[in-house]
């Protein structure tokens, strides 16, 4: 083990949890995803919940199991048979009424419509993607640098992964982003009053996007492809090429900018973290690994079982919603040591911060080239990051965990 690594105990749970907890009733059997309480308490409610009911039911929503141990979790996510994706992925199910592709979409039909995405997103594809998402992250950096601090959430984490995916993902007109951002960012919000309307709103925004490219001389690209693309000897409708860029929206959007306000979040309140990476750069991927497997942004995902199953002491019934929790799967014990320990030096890391099974992450690839340029810069320019003393920091409440603001201070360094 490397000595010079950090190794520190000060896990999530205890830098975010208030001094009360939730009742125990509460986690057993009125668990609320949604819930503002829920948000503030979200790392030390989990981790009880292993304990306390690794699999329980909420009567919530019309009701819905909670799975929080990572062998229950990974074998749901792994079982498409049993449990299907097909029924939709939020609980209640979001008032959209064009299918995510190919996440809401159960093999075989699923492996082809992931085939024809994973090509323009593997390592090589996005390899030339490097020199220009360092030189976006540089123009970000170099924005509010000389002030000695920012509103990291605002001044950087959400617009440099939406501009990068916007650019170099989509060719989209980046004077949209911001419509685009906040109508994928209210609709994917179960129960959220104007859901319905920003699902339309983006449907809207989709479809008349997909018509400019088709405009357009093709430039081989992800969106070009859809455009040729054949499914069962036979071309995707307009809808399915909706349904596909719509995911590549939400996906592209709202989980990076939440992984990069986490990250920040973590160094602010464990400085040696970032004076370690600081001195071994060369680290900076497998600390990318380790930091999303300690605060996964995407931290929830539901299921619909089609069949009677049993996992550990439940029974659980077909047509049952399943919500696994990701996040909590991260943290279980029994899979990691010392699993609230930023730890570089484990001898494997099978988070699940991108999910696991047939859907996981079509974007994994993106996200772990963002990650790595965004920390190579930010460490490289700045020093002693610090939450600005009067800090509040808010959470999303629903199947992402993002940080609603993050004011902070720093040092550019020499």
């Amino acid at each position: 083990m490397d000595p010079t690594a950090p190794n520190t105990a000060t896990g999530a749970a205890a830098a975010q949890a208030p001094a009360g907890r939730l009742p125990d009733e509460w986690c057993t059997r009125n668990f609320d995803h949604l819930s503002p309480e829920l948000a503030a308490t979200l790392p030390e409610t989990l981790d009880r919940m292993r304990t306390l009911c690794p699999v329980t039911h909420s009567d919530r929503h019309e009701g819905f199991w909670v799975l929080t141990k990572y062998d229950d979790v990974l074998r749901v996510a792994q079982d498409w048979q049993s449990f299907t994706s097909t029924q939709g992925l939020n609980i209640p199910p979001s008032t959209t009424h064009v299918r995510n592709i190919p996440v809401e979409v159960d093999p075989p039909e699923q492996r082809a419509y992931k085939k024809l995405i994973n090509t323009h997103f593997t390592p090589a594809a996005i390899a030339s993607w490097a020199e220009p998402t360092r030189e976006l992250v540089t123009r970000l950096i170099d924005g509010f640098i000389d002030r000695g601090e920012c509103e990291f959430m605002d001044d950087f984490a959400r617009p440099f992964p939406s501009l990068s995916f916007f650019t170099f993902a989509l060719d989209a007109p980046v004077e949209d982003l911001e419509k685009v951002a906040y109508l994928a960012s209210k609709s994917s919000i179960p129960n959220d009053p104007q859901g319905k309307e920003c699902w339309a709103g983006l449907s809207e925004w989709i479809t008349g996007f997909v018509e400019s490219r088709r405009r357009r001389p093709p430039r081989g690209d992800v969106v070009d492809a859809l455009f040729t693309a054949e499914i069962g000897e036979r071309p995707l409708t307009e809808r399915e090429i909706i349904g596909i860029v719509q995911l590549l929206i939400l996906g592209g959007l709202e989980t990076t900018a939440g992984a990069l306000g986490l990250m920040m979040a973590r160094f602010c309140r464990e400085p040696e973290i970032p004076a370690y990476l600081r001195a071994h750069p060369e680290r900076i991927p497998a600390a990318v690994e380790e930091l999303l497997r300690l605060d996964a942004p995407f931290i929830a995902i539901a299921r619909t079982a089609t069949t009677d199953v049993q996992l550990r002491d439940q029974q659980i019934s077909a047509g049952d919603k399943v919500l696994m929790y990701w996040a909590s799967a991260n943290h279980d014990d029994d899979e990691f040591t010392n699993p609230d320990t930023f730890d570089l030096e484990r001898a494997t890391n099978r988070h699940l911060a991108f999910g696991a099974g047939p859907h996981r992450c079509l974007g994994s690839n993106v996200a772990r080239l963002n990650m790595r340029i965004a920390l190579e810069e930010l460490l490289r320019r700045m020093v002693d990051f610090r939450l600005r003393d009067d800090a509040e920091i808010h959470y999303h409440t629903t199947l992402t965990r993002a940080p609603l603001n993050l004011p902070i201070t720093f040092t550019a360094a020499a």
